[in-house]
């Protein structure tokens, strides 16, 4: 008979006779009451009562009922805490049982019952259980050690646990080393600053022997744990590859995926002209073909993480395009992921077959599915240049099926081909606007409108055609009314004679009638543009646009990188990185893939290149007709810039004010219109300030000497840790967090977005007000993709310092304005000084030494520096990575001096002595006088100066700063052995 019986019973005074049996004396009938009890456990009923009763069976020989009877304490300790000290001392007895099935038993039950009253008691049995003799009790415990650090961290440290641990990775059986392996990876997981898998090549030895001989799930564990391991070199890198390669043949698609990691990763180090190399491309692909002939949905996981092994290599499946065809019964998540990697694998070679295949598609019976191939034929016209003449006429053949979104999705894309091939296909704009009546879509619409903007020379009647969907113009979509707004006024600068009504009308709709902001301040640009300088407008409407050179959905490099080293995982299904979508506590450690030594080359194998586009070129990406900020005035935006952004002036920035009218209008001052550059700045309501505006004046300052921890840069240039500038409780849902940073003379801004609210952001855009060095962007901020809700992105924003200046308190005061497609939004943060230091403040000795002479008394300050535990020779070093240069070092009686000169980037020049006591290095004595050289800045330079020591060393000043009137003139200098006067 099954056990199904124990589910069936529905009588009244159960709990009365289950306690009755299971204090029976026959074990038989004992081992029926457990099992009832599991049973009525199990279906949601509450048999927490029977607990002391159960507890006492668990002192019995019999291996399935004290199984039972533990999982009845793993389910109900919790609620009966008390209670389950009982079974304390059986535990400890069972850990100690001649029977290893018992021993492991009792070990993972104590583990899996979450009492912070039974933990202590559990340390001695598991102390013993990690070197138990048996195997399969030592596997048992490796994953209790991981089980005890989520209920008690401190506990697990303190017992040597995590020693034990490190010492079974070197176990003789391979499934111990596996779990040990796998716990690591888990405590590891909660603490990323730890560095519990501390690999070795001996260690990467032992793994890699166990790996052969362990379980599936225990493969995974060991190759997600080799994937974190950075080899010395390119020769260890082929060693492991050689050895991972065979669980590519591995019947478990996700033992497959994990080794595909791997290999993905460590390829990185790999040169190209290794024969090895092009061994490895050729055996990557088998592997990955078969995991498409799996179940749909283990398909759509294996395509998922095709697509981006397509986007990093794509040589490795270039010759089997001919698996990802489409089936008639696939489900509709794996015909569109197919589509995708269709897409991406077109070239030249094949690009007959891929448009046979989508031509064949475009007649299918799923929407969805029709609308992405016809997208995608597009997008093999802009991808695969001498294919564009026979995909634009494949595009002609559907719309005359005249099926209303096939002949929608086409115009769509034409327009795309129009743009990357200028002046070659027009001769289908008649057939083009013969189906204009029939467009009811707003994306559909507003491609017909550009076409008949951007070829209005050529189409005789293009004033009729804008006229008419002039007549409805409240009723379309924002996208619509902003393309017609534009594709009229390039009507009016083409045909000035014919169309000054139309335009008249447009342009009194777009800024007199209509509520959308966006609409009515492209308007008023036309307007003015149009009505005090044509000839400008002409030049800025009717522009030469940079042609599209790749598709719109690639993947950004950095994000592809990480990607790759999570193939296997959520992220690698989400295309989004971990930090995207885990919430909670733990850290998500962000990783990247190991520099290419073999090589010089680019990731991109230059053989696989689209046919049509240079190897070396990175494809740019169209903008939507959405991002309203890409598509201002219609200019479109060109390819990706790479390499440092070049600064811009003052005047390069105003000329085009995203934000609508300088900065002064924008924080408040009305008064100024659009143009007012001119004005005083007028500051937010204070309700939209962040709390930390009345923050100390050093508190998020940076700490040159990594005292507090941070980042060094490029130069050696301390970066302060992100901290929160604008909480997203103060910005409707937008979470600004943020950093500043100098790199080989440049200065950043180095910000993290994030959408913590339920609509997507875009539109985004910053300005600075006027502060005490000019800075402002060099560059506009540049977001290239919407942000959805609960996505971050992260970007660095160059500065300049050529923008206008004002006097701020305190002097390090920035006042910030974002704007995006919700609201303005306004925030302030303390930039650390030591950005402004320049490459050049090194002054020469003779100059230094007349200068230090000619400082009066009153213009000196002193600190007192502690908990430095750095030698002179180490302090010089430090400082200089932020251009604080010594000029001078000798010793006086028994003490270190150094003598330091600094240059800011508007000329002040400040100097500074640094007395250093070698018998007791965390003792200093810090003298710094300033000689001022730019007019008012004297007394707001000594005050903000009370800071910088804290930058330098993380300290608090002992003696203040008495601030004298400013000084011109230059510094002069100190001659090599001179004397210097002693503070």
């Amino acid at each position: 008979m099954t056990d199904s019986k124990y589910f069936t019973t529905t009588k009244k005074g159960e709990i009365f006779e289950l306690k009755a049996e299971l204090n029976s004396d026959k074990k038989e009938k004992k081992k029926e009451a457990v099992k009832k009890v599991i049973a009525s456990m199990t279906v949601g009923k509450d048999v927490s009562a029977l607990f002391p009763d159960v507890v006492n069976c668990m002192q019995t020989d019999n291996l399935e009922l004290k199984k039972l009877v533990y999982l009845y304490l793993m389910n109900y300790a919790k609620s009966q805490p008390d209670m389950a000290i009982m079974a304390v001392n059986t535990f400890v007895k069972d850990c100690e049982d001649p029977n290893p099935l018992i021993r492991a038993l009792a070990v993972r039950t104590m583990g899996c019952i979450r009492v912070d009253k039974i933990t202590e008691y559990l340390c001695e049995p598991l102390r013993k259980c990690l070197k138990d003799e048996d195997p399969y009790v030592r596997k048992t415990a490796a994953v209790c050690v991981a089980k005890l650090h989520d209920i008690n961290a401190q506990l697990v440290e303190d017992q040597g646990f995590l020693d034990t641990l490190k010492d079974l990775i070197s176990d003789s059986n391979p499934m111990v080393v596996a779990n040990a392996v796998a716990a690591l990876s888990e405590i590891a997981e909660s603490h990323p600053s730890s560095n519990l898998l501390d690999l070795n090549p001996q260690s990467i030895n032992k793994l890699l022997t166990a790996l052969n001989e362990c379980t599936e799930w225990g493969q995974i564990f060991i190759l997600d744990c080799l994937a974190n391991y950075m080899p010395k070199d390119d020769r260890e890198a082929q060693s492991i590859c050689e050895r991972v390669t065979p669980r590519l043949s591995h019947a478990n698609s996700a033992v497959v995926l994990s080794a595909v990691k791997v290999l993905m990763k460590f390829m990185e180090m790999l040169s190209k002209d290794l024969d090895y190399y092009g061994t490895l491309l050729k055996k990557l692909a088998p592997p990955l073909v078969t995991l498409l002939s799996a179940e749909p949905e283990l398909q759509y996981v294996a395509l998922r993480n095709i697509n981006l092994i397509v986007q990093k290599r794509p040589e490795i499946l270039k010759h089997e395009m001919k698996v990802f065809f489409v089936k008639y019964n696939d489900p509709i998540y794996v015909k569109l992921e197919k589509l995708d990697i269709m897409i991406r694998l077109a070239s030249q070679a094949n690009i007959a077959q891929v448009l046979a295949e989508l031509k064949e598609y475009a007649t299918e019976v799923d929407v969805d599915f029709v609308r992405k191939a016809v997208r995608a034929i597009g997008r093999c016209a802009i991808k695969v240049e001498q294919s564009a003449e026979r995909c634009v006429s494949t595009l002609l053949d559907l719309i005359q099926t005249k099926v209303n979104y096939v002949v929608q999705e086409a115009i769509v894309v034409i327009k795309d081909i129009f743009r990357k091939y200028p002046n070659k296909y027009e001769s289908v704009i008649a057939t083009l606007c013969e189906n204009l009546d029939s467009l009811d879509e707003p994306e559909a619409r507003a491609a017909m409108i550009w076409i008949v903007g951007e070829y209005a020379e050529r189409i005789d009647n293009a004033d009729e055609l804008l006229e008419s969907f002039l007549e409805g113009f409240h009723d379309e979509s924002t996208q619509v009314q902003l393309q017609l707004l534009t594709a009229i006024v390039k009507l009016f600068l083409k045909k000035p004679t014919e169309t000054q009504e139309l335009v008249q009308q447009v342009l009194s709709l777009a800024t007199q009638d209509s509520d959308n902001p966006d609409l009515r301040d492209r308007g008023y640009i036309y307007w003015r543009l149009l009505s005090t300088d044509p000839v400008a407008a002409k030049e800025v409407v009717l522009a030469e646009k940079p042609l599209i050179s790749e598709e719109t959905d690639l993947i950004e490099p950095t994000l592809l990188d990480e990607l790759i080293c999570y193939i296997g995982t959520l992220a690698s299904v989400y295309h989004k990185p971990p930090s995207a979508f885990v919430e909670g506590s733990r850290g998500v450690v962000h990783k990247s893939l190991p520099p290419r030594t073999g090589s010089s080359e680019s990731a991109e194998s230059p053989d696989t290149a689209p046919s049509g586009v240079q190897a070396a070129e990175q494809p740019a990406v169209i903008p939507t007709q959405g991002d309203l900020l890409g598509d201002l005035l219609n200019l479109d935006l060109g390819p990706p810039v790479s390499g440092p952004p070049i600064a811009t002036s003052s005047v390069q920035m105003g000329a085009v004010d995203l934000l609508g009218g300088g900065l002064d209008s924008l924080m408040g001052d009305e008064s100024e219109g659009m143009g007012g550059g001119g004005g005083s700045f007028a500051p937010a309501p204070n309700t939209a300030m962040p709390a930390n505006l009345g923050a100390p004046l050093g508190s998020g300052l940076g700490d040159l000497f990594d005292l507090t921890g941070g980042v060094g840069t490029l130069s050696g240039s301390y970066v302060a840790p992100k901290t929160v500038w604008l909480p997203a409780m103060k910005a409707k849902g937008l979470e600004i967090s943020g950093t500043f940073s100098r790199q080989v003379g440049s200065i950043s801004m180095d910000l993290v977005l994030t959408n913590k609210a339920l609509q997507v952001m875009s539109d985004f855009a910053i300005q600075f007000n006027r502060n005490s060095f000019g800075l402002a962007p060099a560059a506009p901020l540049q977001v290239h993709a919407p942000l959805a809700p609960n996505q971050s992105v992260e970007i660095s924003l160059p500065l300049n310092t050529v923008g206008s200046v004002m006097k701020m308190d305190p002097l390090n005061n920035l006042q910030v304005a974002v704007k995006n497609n919700i609201d303005v939004f306004y925030f302030s943060t303390l930039y650390p000084l030591h950005i402004l230091f320049v490459e050049d403040g090194k002054m020469e000795r003779q100059m230094f030494l007349a200068t230090w002479k000619d400082i009066p008394n009153e213009n000196e300050a002193q600190f007192q520096i502690k908990d430095c535990s750095l030698n002179a020779d180490a302090v010089s070093s430090k400082l200089q990575g932020s251009n604080i240069f010594t000029i001078a070092k000798r010793n006086v009686e028994g003490q270190d001096m150094l003598y330091q000169s600094l240059k800011l980037t508007n000329g002040i020049w400040v100097l500074a002595e640094l007395r250093i006591q070698p018998s007791n290095p965390s003792f200093t004595d810090l003298e710094v006088s300033r000689l001022v050289v730019t007019p008012g800045f004297g007394l707001s330079l000594a005050a903000a100066w009370l800071f910088l020591p804290r930058v330098f060393f993380s300290c608090r000043p002992r003696v203040s700063l008495a601030a004298s009137p400013s000084r011109q003139g230059l510094v002069r200098g100190l001659a090599p052995g001179a004397e210097l006067p002693r503070s």
